[in-house]
């Protein structure tokens, strides 16, 4: 049975980092998921605005990573009874934690495209 472990205690542990960052990186790695999660960190939203705001994703691949992040705990579906039927997404409480991780990301993307630039 694995024991869960606290984040002071991954960081200690070079294999426990290793799989905390794996299992990190298996939910949210792919072309589409971080603009997806980055859509919907704001608001939730329905199929049509978040494809409205990933330009070039096509709607069988939004709906396959709508799933996807569904099926990992991190975007939640609530389907409407209206006519037409409603769907929206939103984060899980889980999810939005990743604000901060996505924040750190552009800070280091700002950072590194910046030193790149000047080296060149």
């Amino acid at each position: 049975m694995n024991k869960v472990i606290s984040f002071n205690e991954a960081k200690a542990c070079p294999i426990q980092f290793v799989l905390a960052v794996n299992d990190t990186l298996n939910v949210i790695t792919g072309k589409w998921k971080l603009p997806i999660i980055g859509t919907l960190l704001f608001d939730k939203k329905r199929f049509t605005e978040i494809q409205r705001n990933i330009p070039k994703i096509t709607p069988r691949m939004l709906s396959k990573e709508l799933k996807d992040l569904e099926m990992n705990g991190i975007v939640k579906r609530t389907v409407y009874d209206t006519i037409p039927v409603s769907v929206e997404y939103e984060l899980t409480n889980s999810a939005k934690s990743l604000g901060e991780v996505l924040d750190k990301m552009l800070e280091w993307g700002l950072m590194h495209r910046k030193s790149i630039i000047s080296n060149s």
